[in-house]
């Protein structure tokens, strides 16, 4: 494949399932199933980590999170290892964001050539400290804003998306004619659908008086038996502020928000096409985590379902073909992507699970790999991980607690725990031995555990944390 531009197109909060392209329902999305419908959608993609802070750093770096040590939403990447966009800028390329990153603060080297209305980590760069607290967990008193600002409307964030889009289209109007020597890349990050599930009304109306089904299929009051779940809802108490109503009115928001989204990348698309550049790029689109939207009785992400983990992953342009890939990969793989779709050269990978080209999948579909995620950050009690391998997705919590598995070509809603089951003992064991070949998730949980207590001495302990700033969501601050 010829060296060309990329197009990076970022979502923040986009579950897999929620996109006409894969599928849904209700979700009115032309212009990603239109994209979709030109190159390859890949139906197996996951988050290194479902919350944005440590999945943006694998997405920048290529690595896992127990490897970059950005373990949680108070512990942002701020070019401390090197990253797709310092490698393809020192190599004379162009690598310009615009828009959401999240990384600690623009005044650090983050890589790219340009950083255009970036928004990074809010309490100048520390995140959310209160994440850090454990034993005990503390209450989350901003729960009740997820439900309390949910509604038909605009929010800070549409305003900030539509600059971003505004930003995007105007640049792609200057630059690729004067960028002609060497391939560029463009990293356009959104924060839709990200809550607060405030809908802009011409994409909410979208949704006025459809049948809006519950959340990817799952039963009303249906909640994991599991003691760390237990605990992360009891936390993420998010869902004792909506009632059936506003649950639905939740979904119509979210739904608008994802067809806002589509809207706006509409307009890029049609800003690259008229730049004359789209025959010379590929166009990659995907989301950093996904979306619980009430299922199980868990909003936002941090945890291992489908909802939360799995992502769109969408790549369309030259030499890409139309089809559908079932190669499970990981948003970790978009920096060797970067790196070779520009000219570098795939960097090396001495292990399946590590940083590969998702172009290579597409020319040889390796439906035995398998990938990971962790999560180490606030609302849980301990550290766990989770590997994907052909049918099955296996769940490991750090300590004494279960495992959980399950088969997903049996069981897509994921209702059915194999864990505990005499019978799938012998899966279980394999799943966990895939995970052990890439890290000893102890050993890990308690190096994320001395990080995080002296990050919390750093901060002046418990009670100084405490007295922080505390948010639901970034605010804009472009």
């Amino acid at each position: 494949m010829k060296p060309a531009n990329i197009l990076i197109l970022c979502s923040d909060e986009h579950a897999r399932s929620a996109s006409g392209a894969y599928g849904h329902p209700v979700t009115l999305t032309p212009a990603l199933d239109q994209l979709a419908l030109g190159g390859t959608r890949f139906t197996n993609a996951y988050t290194p980590s479902p919350i944005c802070i440590p999945a943006r750093a694998s997405i920048a770096t290529g690595l896992q999170v127990h490897q970059t040590r950005c373990w949680s939403s108070a512990e942002p990447y701020h070019g401390q290892i090197e990253s797709w966009m310092h490698r393809i800028r020192e190599a004379g390329h162009a690598a310009v964001s615009i828009g959401k990153l999240h990384f600690r603060s623009a005044n650090d080297d983050n890589g790219f050539s340009e950083e255009i209305l970036p928004m990074h980590a809010a309490n100048d760069g520390k995140g959310w400290p209160q994440g850090l607290l454990r034993d005990p967990l503390p209450p989350f008193a901003d729960a009740e804003e997820l439900a309390a600002q949910t509604g038909r409307g605009d929010s800070d964030y549409t305003e900030y998306d539509r600059r971003i889009t505004a930003e995007a289209c105007s640049w792609l109007k200057r630059y690729p004619r004067r960028i002609k020597d060497r391939p560029w890349a463009l990293f356009v990050s959104f924060v839709s659908p990200h809550y607060p599930l405030k809908a802009p009304p011409a994409f909410y109306d979208l949704y006025g008086g459809k049948d809006i089904p519950p959340p990817f299929g799952c039963a009303p009051g249906e909640r994991p038996e599991h003691p760390v779940l237990e605990e992360m809802y009891r936390f993420w108490n998010y869902d004792e502020y909506f009632d059936d109503a506003l649950r639905l009115e939740a979904r119509r928001c979210y739904y608008g928000l994802t067809s806002f989204l589509d809207d706006n990348i509409r307009q890029v698309l049609m800003a690259l096409e008229d730049s004359g550049a789209a025959r010379d790029t590929v166009i990659v689109y995907m989301s950093d985590h996904g979306e619980m939207l009430g299922n199980f009785g868990f909003w936002t992400k941090s945890v291992m379902y489908e909802d939360s983990v799995a992502v769109p992953l969408i790549v369309s342009g030259p030499e890409i073909p139309a089809g559908v890939n079932e190669t499970p990969v990981s948003l970790s793989d978009i920096a060797a992507t970067v790196e070779q779709t520009v000219g570098l050269g795939a960097r090396k990978a001495e292990e399946p699970w590590q940083s590969r080209p998702l172009q290579g999948f597409i020319e040889a579909p390796e439906p035995d790999r398998f990938i990971l995620s962790e999560y180490h950050d606030g609302g849980s009690p301990v550290s766990f991980y989770m590997i994907r391998h052909k049918d099955l997705k296996y769940v490991h919590y750090a300590g004494a607690n279960p495992a959980q598995m399950f088969d997903l070509a049996a069981d897509p809603r994921e209702l059915h725990d194999l864990a505990p089951s005499a019978h799938h003992e012998g899966g279980r064991e394999r799943m966990r031995n895939l995970l052990s070949s890439i890290l000893d998730p102890e050993e890990a949980a308690g190096r994320r555990e001395a990080n995080r207590l002296a990050l919390l001495e750093r901060y002046g302990g418990r009670d100084a944390v405490l007295a922080l700033k505390s948010f639901n969501h970034t605010p804009v601050e472009v």
